[in-house]
């Protein structure tokens, strides 16, 4: 792949429910960035509006079917809070303006690489927001997006947030994301599954599993909180 690019060709897509986006005055201008807003009753200014479903995956997949023949060179994915999980992220954004051949293909944003099994029972059933202590059906959402049942883990970095030149996108047709966007909102609990399985969606190897070397938690940096 080619990754010449200009600081230009780096489109930000947030995804919006009610959080602040006062941290927008500091991203690069030489980024375009896209708002999608989830919140009726105070959607924020100039945001494009969609119907509160399928959390973060629904409009991370509502963009890539949308602008699939007109996707900025690369797209940074993010949520309307992005620093729970990379609290480095404004950092990130200003290196990749400077030097966008940097991000290559794929990237995932984020501090912590961690291990689901294919039924949500290391990681999901006891998330702390999970009340129910429900598991999570991916081996049957794998099959439902991919045709196959998966592997009986999935690694991946917290937050599901990512960077992805569009050579990546267009390597699936446009029909493959509709189908994932219907799933968004009919697969339940959707959003997860996606964020454990965006690499897979997009058809990478996001982590590579040399350098994981049998590891199922990796913490990349030191975990604080950061005021933004």
């Amino acid at each position: 792949m080619d990754f010449s690019g200009s600081p230009s060709s780096i489109e930000l897509v947030v995804a919006r429910y009610h959080e602040p986006l006062n941290w927008l005055r500091n991203v690069p201008k030489s980024i375009q960035i896209t708002v999608y807003d989830k919140h009726e009753e105070a959607p924020y200014p100039g945001a494009i509006p969609l119907p509160n479903v399928g959390r973060e995956a629904h409009t991370y997949l509502h963009h890539l079917v949308t602008q699939y023949n007109s996707l900025a060179e690369w797209t940074v994915f993010c949520q309307g809070k992005p620093f729970d999980h990379a609290y480095d992220f404004h950092h990130q954004l200003r290196a990749f303006a400077a030097n966008p051949a940097a991000i290559g293909s794929f990237r995932w944003l984020g501090h912590i690489i961690d291990t689901d099994d294919n039924e949500g029972e290391r990681l999901f059933r006891h998330w702390s927001k999970n009340e129910t202590q429900r598991g999570l059906a991916i081996r049957e959402f794998h099959r439902a997006l991919l045709g196959s049942d998966g592997p009986a883990t999935y690694t991946f970095v917290l937050g599901a947030q990512f960077a992805v030149h569009r050579t990546v996108v267009h390597q699936r047709p446009l029909f493959f994301y509709e189908r994932a966007l219907a799933l968004a909102v009919t697969f339940p609990d959707a959003a997860h599954c996606f964020e454990r399985t965006w690499d897979r969606t997009l058809g990478v190897v996001g982590i590579d599993p040399v350098w994981l070397d049998g590891r199922q938690t990796v913490y990349l940096k030191p975990v604080r909180k950061l005021q933004e």
